[in-house]
């Protein structure tokens, strides 16, 4: 379907307050699952099908998810007190929109990306050098799942789309947690969130009471 132009599962768009229309078609992509390693040693990637449906197919407006109508104020917020230097580059490794360096301390962002999407990537490179404050022994491997999730929350405590995310499978690791390591997983993930947002309500809240006045 080359004129899809949003797509999400059943769940995504009912959580949108959106419904599927009748007898509309769903579309089957293949998303990556969790790693393997094979026999010769390499790595391999599992994948799955799942349905998707394009926006046209939904009772949604046909209109992309923007920020608050003041974005720039919102990532002026999320940068705010930064733990490490933030810096713009022409090229990230992989394609990503943005990267935390552990060694040099800071997080390149790349050029040319659209408001939401600064936001996404840059959320989560920012929880990584959160957690990497507070935890002597970060790993990235084992930080993503946490710093992937606290990025999720901040996008939907602002209203930044959010269906560039996906949960469909636990990664390993966290799936043989015990009870007790699990519940700590999750309130590191909300701790880190909290602390993010923490510094940007510092910038946001003062902000909304001046227009307040205005208006």
């Amino acid at each position: 379907m080359p004129e899809a132009t949003r797509l999400k599962s059943f769940d995504g768009w009912k959580e949108t307050g959106a419904s599927i229309r009748k007898n509309a078609k769903g579309i089957s992509i293949l998303e990556p699952g969790d790693e393997y390693r094979r026999e010769d040693g390499s790595v391999g990637t599992s994948w799955q099908v799942k349905k998707v449906f394009d926006i046209s197919a939904t009772t949604a407006k046909k209109q992309a998810e923007p920020l608050p109508m003041d974005g720039r104020q919102l990532l002026k917020a999320l940068i705010h007190k930064s733990p490490v230097p933030i810096q713009t580059a022409e090229k990230m490794p992989e394609g990503l929109g943005a990267f935390y360096d552990h060694d040099q301390q800071v997080i390149f962002v790349r050029k040319g990306m659209e408001a939401s999407e600064v936001f996404c990537y840059l959320a989560k490179e920012l929880a990584h050098a959160e957690i990497a404050m507070r935890a002597p022994g970060y790993n990235r491997k084992e930080a993503d799942f946490q710093a992937y999730s606290a990025s999720y929350l901040l996008c939907k405590k602002y209203g930044v789309d959010t269906s560039r995310y996906v949960f469909t499978a636990l990664p390993s690791r966290i799936q043989e947690q015990n009870p007790q390591a699990f519940r700590e997983t999750l309130s590191g993930i909300r701790d880190t969130a909290a602390a993010i947002s923490g510094r940007m309500r510092s910038v946001l809240e003062p902000s909304a009471k001046k227009q307040e006045r205005e208006r």
